[in-house]
């Protein structure tokens, strides 16, 4: 009898000994992340491939801030066994934050979420949890929220019997508060070419644009919020020697605005004035005039588990002769269809009849081909769309960063 409670005891030992301590599963749904990193830095979960495997999915959405840097907001959300379960974290980086703090951080916040899931699983018998006392200091802004960028930048490019050059200049003023949003911007463009077509034959040519943006919002409620817009422009690509208007709106979000991170439907009113003047005679004869507008605006951007979605459809007229209007839409949708297949579109069309700005005379096979002149058209579109479909191992915890992610494809 003995000897049979001592093998049962024995054997049931050995069954424990053998059992392997249960991971949660989780996928982390984030575009910009550095998952190597993620995963190097975590190694109490198992990652998978699939949101539809996991027991916690992550979407991690970020927003920029008045600073200029960057506000993440981490969605957990529990599945299967840990249905119900779900909990919001968020944190900010300021705009100087290098990549490698940055994604400290994010694996700290990233922790402290899945604590809660971990908790319940026998793996917590491993973890230990450190406190670090702090002195919290007080913040002292000695700037006031106003933030200042400045930028500048050029590329060149040459053969022999060709060259090219772009420059670009950008100075941004800019404040952000809870309510209050001030920007001020300046901003330049210029690009030249030159082509040899034989000995005696040289085309060169160059277009530049410049311009400034001032802009002030509001906000009233959760809801509400207003604008005012004053700018100037220059293009000659556009045949507009100088433009110079002032574009009052209103804007209302039929979700709250603290939702802002995963969902928002916003609808924007405005009219406006601007005084054109340009560089040659224009299609209607005209040196310049003065021109009142009207547009109306709504975009609805959606971040989920099934996917994201960006949508803008935008409106516009001029009160002179409402046949002189133009209407957009734009989209950026990314849908997973189901298991391992998503859906990928985005792109944009137009329909134009406002190119008050057109020159009258006839344009040279040069402006054409070297786009330096905008040619006239009833309507503009662009797109692209695409499948992905993925199968295999659900799990992907390995790191391997032999060789970046290069891949030898041959030719030239």
């Amino acid at each position: 009898m003995k000897k049979s409670i001592l093998l049962l005891l024995m054997v049931i030992l050995s069954l424990m000994a053998g059992v392997k301590k249960k991971m949660i599963d989780i996928y982390i749904d984030c575009e910009r992340c550095d998952m190597e990193f993620i995963k190097t830095s975590i190694p109490f979960v198992n990652y998978v491939r699939e949101r539809h495997e996991a027991d916690v999915y992550i979407l991690i959405t970020t927003e920029i801030t008045g600073s200029g840097g960057r506000e993440f907001t981490l969605l957990f959300s529990g599945q299967n066994d840990f249905k119900g379960m779900e909990d919001t974290l968020k944190f900010i980086t300021p705009a100087a934050e290098s990549e490698d703090n940055i994604r400290r951080k994010m694996v700290k916040v990233l922790k402290l979420g899945l604590m809660r899931y971990v908790a319940r699983t026998s793996v917590s018998d491993d973890i230990n949890i450190i406190f670090s006392r702090r002195r919290r200091e007080e913040v002292i802004d000695k700037w006031k929220h106003w933030v200042f960028s400045i930028s500048t930048r050029g590329f060149f490019n040459g053969e022999q019997s060709k060259s090219s050059a772009f420059l670009n200049g950008y100075l941004s003023i800019r404040r952000v508060t809870e309510m209050w949003k001030t920007n001020i911007s300046l901003y330049s463009n210029y690009n030249y070419g030159r082509f040899e077509i034989n000995d005696t034959t040289v085309i060169s040519s160059f277009s530049i644009t410049y311009g400034s943006n001032f802009s002030l919002v509001g906000g009233i409620n959760e809801h509400w919020s207003w604008g005012g817009f004053v700018y100037s422009y220059s293009s000659s690509y556009k045949n507009i020697k100088i433009e110079a208007g002032m574009f009052p709106a209103i804007e209302f979000n039929i979700f709250p605005y603290s939702q802002s991170t995963v969902r928002e439907f916003r609808i924007i009113y405005g009219v406006g004035y601007n005084y054109d003047v340009y560089y040659e005679e224009t299609i209607y004869d005209k040196m310049y005039e003065h021109l009142f507008k009207e547009y109306l605006t709504s975009t609805l951007e959606l971040t989920q588990k099934w996917g994201s979605v960006s949508i803008t459809l935008e409106g516009s007229h001029y009160f002179h002769d409402i046949t002189k209007n133009r209407l957009s839409l734009y989209s950026d949708i990314s849908l997973q269809l189901v298991r391992g297949l998503s859906f990928e579109l985005s792109g944009g069309a137009s329909l134009i009849h406002d190119q008050l700005s057109l020159p009258k005379r006839g344009l040279t096979p040069e402006e054409i081909l070297l786009q330096r002149k905008q040619l006239a058209t009833q309507y503009e579109y662009w797109g692209s769309v695409g499948f992905t479909f993925t199968f295999g191992s659900i799990y992907s915890n390995i790191v391997n960063p032999r060789f970046g992610n290069m891949f030898f494809m041959g030719g030239r």
